[in-house]
């Protein structure tokens, strides 16, 4: 039987990377959206298609969800368990760019509070829920053994002051991973963070010609866009249980970015 992932914001970017990535490795996959259900369909498509070019037969299921809101949370999850039966990895990759990516001094509350419900309240609340049901299936087969793994951004660590809530919400994130790798590590489910470096999607494409040149420039080691790929394959790495005796650690996906250099 294929273990199953839940991956939030999996029509496009970054999310359809890591499916994709998953779906080569045989993972059961709901891929979660919010707005655009062409967009899931299509990475539906492409992920049981991907899965048939590495030999593995798997099923991908659509599910709507707003992850900022209690109801839809708690049909996401419901609907994991109905129509695929188990949960063995939640990937919490939903979220939004600063709206209108407003000056420190002239951000607003009102769009404080959008992007803190969808990048930080529900990943913790989603989290909360996936756990309890992980817990559920460590004490019925102390051989399942589940994983959450969050999706952060340099920005949680790198200032941008047109992005405060952004950058407020990733830094928050980090934090969600030690607190329920903490509390979680007695029941088998690891926890941890992958920590994206400039990634190309549809998120970034609006300052392509800034980042263009920040990387010609050698902003990282590695001068090259990162590709939605790139995250995927660390998720993987990280479902496969390639480092078992680790968790609430942070794994950089960023060129290097974080590499200090006199």
């Amino acid at each position: 039987m294929n273990q199953v992932a839940l991956i939030t914001g999996a029509s496009r970017g970054i999310g359809r990377g890591i499916a994709l990535e998953l779906a080569a490795a045989g993972f059961d996959l709901v891929i979660n959206f919010a707005a655009n259900q062409e967009a899931a369909d299509e990475t539906a498509k492409l992920c049981t298609e991907r899965a048939a070019a590495a030999d593995h037969t798997i099923r991908a299921k659509v599910c709507q969800a707003d992850v900022g809101q209690a109801a839809h949370r708690e049909r996401l999850i419901g609907f994991t368990r109905e129509s695929l039966g188990r949960l063995d990895l939640l990937v919490n990759n939903a979220g939004i760019t600063s709206i209108g990516r407003a000056d420190l001094l002239d951000a607003t509350e009102k769009n404080w509070d959008a992007l803190m419900a969808i990048n930080l309240k529900g990943p913790f609340f989603l989290s909360q829920l996936a756990a309890r049901w992980m817990v559920e299936q460590f004490e019925a087969d102390a051989s399942r053994k589940a994983k959450i793994i969050n999706i952060s951004s340099v920005s949680a660590h790198a200032v941008s002051s047109n992005r405060g809530d952004y950058c407020v919400a990733k830094a928050g994130l980090g934090m969600v991973t030690r607190l329920f790798a903490a509390r979680l590590a007695d029941h088998g489910i690891n926890v941890y963070e992958v920590c994206p470096g400039v990634i190309a999607s549809d998120m970034t494409a609006p300052v392509r010609e800034k980042y263009d040149k920040l990387i010609a420039d050698g902003m990282a080691p590695i001068r090259r866009w990162g590709e939605p790929g790139d995250v995927g394959k660390a998720v993987v790495a990280l479902a496969h249980d390639y480092f078992p005796f680790t968790t609430g650690e942070v794994f950089n996906v960023d060129g290097g970015f974080n590499v200090r250099k006199l």
